[in-house]
């Protein structure tokens, strides 16, 4: 069915064309060789329509005009020459028979270039011979009526200028530039006007002349004001030089050209931001306005011509602020260029010590809010082009027809009534422009006598009609009113519209001068997008082409590109207003590519600007993104510091973060770069992807350099980077941070259950951690034992601090935090492992430690051998009547193991890297025991899950469903009962997945225990093992003598370690710590050998002994200190060994007892299964993930 047409239209007028994309950039500009009306397209072609006997000066204005167009473009052959010398090829000797034809061929190569050489010299006399035709010919006494126009005079000063600029430029180099046009008469007059005086001089009884009459200060003191004039984008004129040629014309000005050697800066006013504040403000008003007219029927005439006449004088304004804007910056670069750094170093060249070296910061600054400004109020007023167009052809009607119908109506009632000569030029400019179809007060018969020049009382009404001028008419206006007011006297005392000796009223004379400035703004406003262009225009803030020259070098590096110098200037100044300005010099090379393809029509050099723009654009997109993620992961930092310590800081505004409006540049999709549309979003995305797994890599890198400890700052690092990506996505769409870290982990495939950092941690603890740290029992914490030896590991990488947390402040800051966990391994760092391995890479590492506790079994399994060896057959109880003196010498006897001294080394290093193991474990136990009782808290409201007395769980819903599955239910039922449902399966489906999350949760809740599967593995391990290290008695009884179990191995390796660290200071004790007691308890209970252990334990014998005897010296009120004396540190070792192998066996009948030998499994998931009873041997364990898997 078609759908109407009418009904196809308001869908569309729905659609929105806008995004959201900021204006942060100048104007597009478009490569076009279009002319716009100001360079008179039709050439006054049609000035003989209107019968005013200006022909002959119409022809000569286009002959100027010509000679003009064709004078730049000879400047521009000269600006853009390049010297060929260095291409020419040189004979060596053995050629020397064919020079001639070589010269002959260079030659004809070079024929073009000399007859462009020709071809300037040509136009030069040509042009000078017109200029002093047409000066002869208007320098006559009598009077002109039919020329000069002030086109004409406008056009001659234009010539001048260009044969001024050829002159200037043969003096400095053999080759050089063009001129700019647009609106910038004020430097085409500073320019010829030494010229000019130089001219109307013919002798010197004239200069004397003329000296007297002119006021030859007040041009001083132009040229004082005006220390430099721009003539081309890297060359200016001298006043001073140009006054000094004068001097032999004028004797007189010799003692006054010393004034123009003062200085005077060209710095750039700081009242212009408050003027584009002021015009923004004001122009957006006009726009409002004009907008509400435009949406409005039937309108009040009044008030429509007010808000369009506003828009027009805020037009003239804008173009008024730009042109003087523009010309601020083009002669601030003169300046720069006249003054070069005098403290650059003598081997910079000297276009460096003109530009590089020559700008301050704040001049950067300064020049690059000049540059904002100028592009944005362009940009502005380009954007309202179509808007704006009918009201400002309306006006320049209204102002055009109310001066001819009205103003003149008036002069010829009054001032001209009897001046039949100058009467008949108002009717003729009454006849040339009037447009009496406009109006609405007369009658036929009125409008006829009107035209007629008839007599009117009152003011005409005139309908707004969109009818401008025609560029000619303008043309005839302004000639017509300077006939009028000068009289063809062009000596006029006074200047043009002065009132000495003049017979026009002062009014009259006010409202002629007020109208005829109007008709020379009117081609310009009606050119509107070639005026905006010609105005915001900066190209020449690029062109260097006299210092390439002088330089000898074919093009300059990018760091002495003032755009590029710019841009950088943003980029590392910490003013963040300024970053937003950061796109705006990249106009400069649009303005110069343009420039280099329209005006100087040369291709290589818009060659050159397309590698600096791809160059230049490379780079900043890169700062830029170093920029951003620096500001985001500072931002982050700042956010994730611990509020305690920001309220002990005595300086915590330090780091606060400042905010950066970077969600503007995040937000540009097209941004112009030489007729391109670049999409900027997607660079900074693409960059910024790329940046974060650097990141990532970093982190990673650094902490394997690292010990185990510094896993706290890890995963703080990472912390911080992943909260600046969450900021960061706000804005901008970037990879998934979980997808970037499991990319860097090397953990993306679905079958892989170890990771880049597991492996780590793994190859960190068999390398260091398990040899090197000891346990400290009361703490729960691991330290590094002074005792050990260094492990070689790669120097720790640095790179910038966006790396890290942004600046130096924060940095310093979190490593303060991480400087507190550095020391030690502990709770902290096993929350820290669990949370960045996760349970798909943590089962890998507990299946890693378990396989390492059963190869160290197998390992000391030949070492105890060779121990137990060494006992003796017979090994009774130690007697009470020897004394501690004598039971310990009894036991060294008995231990005979001085030959063995590295063996008993190596099984106490041994056991002690078993009892780490398990107790590493344990703390592994606390932290996911915590961790998920805490996911229990958050699912099981959902879940309708409650925790029971006794522990066990309890559900709410008697056999129901549960909350999260009632809830999707009946929203689904719901929405599918509702008839406006847009899409019902959608709805089912969630449901189902809600049935599926409330089954997949319930599973994982009945975990077991870490450490109690570790303790099962490690018992199936001893298994193998259990008749060499616990071997049955014969006689059914309990061997006392004889017996070489393991815990008679224990028992002589504990007191043999007791007795060194007494008898040297924390010397044993360092360098194996607690994690023995852990290991040999726990191979002791699991062995079932505890009870052995208690009764015949060296050391707890030595106890029992030394209490008996401290007793019976009490008793018979002996001294006490004689019978123990020199073992008081060997007693209270053996005290704290009997107090954490009580602390130990008393924890393995809680976790493990003996007489339930159950073990664990764990699921592929991760979570381990609560007491699965098997046979207790180590083929059990073959089902589990192997450490490859």
């Amino acid at each position: 069915m078609a759908v109407p047409v009418e009904e196809a239209i308001a869908a569309l007028s729905t659609f929105s064309l806008e995004d959201e994309q900021p204006e942060v950039q100048g104007p597009g500009v478009w490569v076009s060789t279009e002319r716009g009306a100001t360079e008179s397209p039709i050439e006054y072609s049609d000035v003989s329509a209107y019968r005013l006997s200006l022909s002959e000066d119409t022809k000569a204005l286009n002959q100027l005009n010509a000679l003009t167009q064709e004078g730049k473009e000879m400047a521009s052959v000269l600006y853009t020459y390049r010297s060929c010398v260095k291409a020419l090829p040189q004979l060596p000797d053995s050629m020397k028979q064919s020079q001639a034809e070589l010269y002959l061929e260079t030659y004809q190569v070079l024929d073009l270039e000399m007859s462009r050489l020709r071809e300037i010299q040509r136009w030069q006399a040509s042009a000078s011979s017109k200029l002093a035709a047409d000066m002869q010919r208007f320098s006559r006494p009598e009077r002109r009526i039919n020329g000069p126009t002030i086109s004409h005079l406008w056009s001659m000063l234009k010539l001048l200028d260009i044969l001024v600029q050829l002159d200037h430029l043969k003096m400095l180099r053999q080759a050089y530039q063009m001129t700019f046009h647009g609106i910038k008469e004020r430097h085409i007059l500073l320019r010829v006007l030494p010229v000019l005086v130089v001219l109307v001089t013919s002798s010197e009884k004239d200069s004397e002349s003329l000296y007297k009459r002119v006021k030859i200060n007040r041009l001083i003191n132009i040229f004082k004001n005006e220390a430099v004039i721009p003539a081309f984008p890297d060359l200016h004129l001298s006043p001073s030089a140009i006054m000094k040629e004068l001097s032999t014309y004028f004797p007189k000005f010799s003692s006054q050209t010393r004034l123009l050697t003062l200085p005077a800066p060209h710095e750039l006013p700081p009242p212009i931001r408050a003027e584009h504040d002021d015009f923004t403000i004001r122009f957006a008003s006009a726009m409002n306005q004009l907008l509400l007219l435009k949406s409005t029927d039937g309108s009040d005439v009044d008030w429509s011509k007010e808000v369009k006449g506003n828009m027009y004088d805020m037009i003239v304004e804008g173009f008024q602020l730009l042109s003087r804007w523009t010309a601020r910056i083009w002669e601030q670069c003169a300046w720069k260029f006249s003054r070069p750094c005098k403290d650059a170093s003598p081997s910079f060249s000297d276009y460096e010590k003109v530009v590089r070296y020559n700008y301050s910061v704040e001049e950067r600054k300064a020049l690059i809010e000049l540059v904002s400004y100028i592009k944005s109020v362009g940009s502005m007023m380009q954007r309202c082009d179509t808007l704006v167009a009918d009201a400002l052809w309306e006006t320049i009607h209204a102002e055009v027809q109310d001066f001819v119908q009205n103003t003149l109506a008036s002069m010829l009632r009054t001032t001209f009534r009897k001046k039949k000569d100058l009467s008949r030029i108002l009717s003729d400019m009454r006849t040339l422009s009037a447009d009496w179809m406009a109006n609405t007060n007369k009658s036929e018969s009125e409008l006829q006598s009107s035209q007629h020049g008839g007599e009117e009382s009152k003011t005409n009404i005139f309908y707004p009609r969109a009818v401008a001028p025609t560029a000619a008419q303008v043309h005839c206006l302004q000639f017509l009113i300077y006939e009028v007011v000068s009289g063809g006297n062009l000596r006029r005392p006074g200047g043009l519209f002065g009132n000495s000796g003049s017979e026009i009223p002062v009014n009259d004379l006010k409202q002629l001068e007020t109208f005829f400035y109007k008709l020379g703004f009117f081609l310009h406003i009606l050119d509107y997008s070639v005026t905006v262009a010609t105005l915001t225009d900066l190209g020449f803030l690029w062109f260097r082409e006299f210092y390439l020259e002088s330089s000898r070098v074919i093009q300059f590096p990018i760091e002495c590109s003032l755009p590029w110098m710019l841009v950088e200037c943003v980029l590392e100044s910490p003013n963040s207003g300024l970053l937003e300005s950061v796109l705006m010099p990249f106009d400069i090379y649009n303005d110069s590519a343009q420039q280099a393809l329209v005006v100087l029509k040369q291709r290589f050099l818009y060659d050159e600007i397309e590698a600096e723009v791809d160059h230049c654009f490379d780079i900043f997109v890169s700062k830029l993104c170093e920029t951003i993620f620096t500001y985001y992961k500072s931002w982050a930092a700042s956010e994730l510091l611990d509020p305690s310590f920001l309220f002990a800081s005595d300086n915590a505004e330090k780091y606060a973060v400042q905010p950066m409006r970077i969600n503007m540049l995040l937000k540009m999709t097209r941004v112009k770069l030489l007729g391109r549309m670049i999409n900027l979003r997607s660079l900074i995305t693409e960059r910024m992807n790329k940046v974060f797994r650097e990141n990532i890599e970093f982190l990673f890198d650094r902490f394997e350099c690292q010990d185990l400890c510094a896993i706290v700052e890890l995963e703080k690092l990472l912390d911080v980077l992943k909260h600046s990506h969450e900021l960061l996505s706000r804005d901008l769409s970037i990879d998934s941070f979980s997808l970037m870290l499991n990319e860097m982990q090397e953990n993306i495939s679905l079958v892989s259950f170890s990771s880049r950092l597991a492996s780590q941690i793994w190859s960190e603890m068999q390398s260091d951690f398990l040899p090197n740290f000891i346990l400290c029992n009361t703490t729960q914490r691991f330290v590094r034992s002074s005792k050990t030896v260094p492990v070689q590991k790669p120097s720790i990488p640095s790179a910038k601090p966006s790396f890290y947390c942004g600046t130096q402040d924060l940095n310093s800051a979190h490593q303060s935090f991480a400087r507190l966990h550095s020391g030690f391994f502990g709770i902290p760092h096993m929350f820290s492992i669990v949370r960045l391995l996760g349970s798909r890479s943590l089962p890998w590492l507990i299946r890693a430690l378990l396989d390492h506790i059963s190869n160290k079994i197998t390992l000391l399994e030949p070492m105890i051998t060779g121990l137990q060896e060494s006992l003796p057959k017979s090994i009774g109880l130690l007697p009470f009547d020897g004394g501690v003196t004598g039971c310990v010498r009894l036991v060294k006897e008995h231990l005979n193991w001085e030959t063995k001294s590295e063996l008993k080394a190596e099984v106490l290093h041994g056991i002690k890297e078993i009892g780490s193991v398990l107790y590493w474990m344990g703390l592994l136990d606390i932290v996911l025991r915590e961790t998920d009782t805490m996911n229990f808290m958050q699912t099981a409201p959902w879940l309708g899950l409650l925790p029971g007395a006794d522990g066990q769980i309890l559900t709410s819903q008697d056999g129901g469903d549960s909350p999260v599955v009632s809830l999707f239910k009946s929203t689904a039922t719901a929405m599918v009962s509702y008839p406006g449902c847009p899409s019902p399966t959608s709805f089912h489906i969630m449901s189902k997945q809600a049935e599926a999350a409330d089954l997949l949760y319930k599973a994982n809740l009945n975990t077991g225990s870490v450490l109690e599967y570790a303790l099962a593995f490690t018992s199936a391990a001893l298994d193998k093992y259990c008749s060499k290290w616990s071997a049955a008695p014969k006689t059914g009884f309990i061997d006392i003598t004889i017996s070489k179990d393991f815990y008679r191995i224990y028992s002589g390796l504990q007191i043999g370690y007791l007795e060194e660290s007494a008898q040297v200071p924390s010397n044993s004790h360092e360098k194996l710590g607690d994690s023995v007691a852990w290991g040999g308890c726990t191979i002791i209970y699991l062995l079932g050998q505890q009870l052995h252990f208690e009764l015949f334990d060296f050391s707890y014998q030595i106890l029992n002994i030394a209490e008996v005897e401290a007793a019976s010296i009490v008793q018979t009120h002996k001294n006490s200190h004689f019978a123990v004396q020199g073992w008081e540190a060997l007693l209270e070792a053996m005290k704290k060994a009997r107090r954490l192998n009580n602390h130990v066996f008393s924890m393995l009948k809680a976790r493990c007892p003996l007489e339930e030998k159950t073990a664990c499994a764990i699921k592929q998931s991760g979570a381990p299964l609560h007491r699965i009873r098997f046979d207790n041997t180590v083929s059990a364990f073959e089902t589990l993930p192997q450490k490859g898997a």
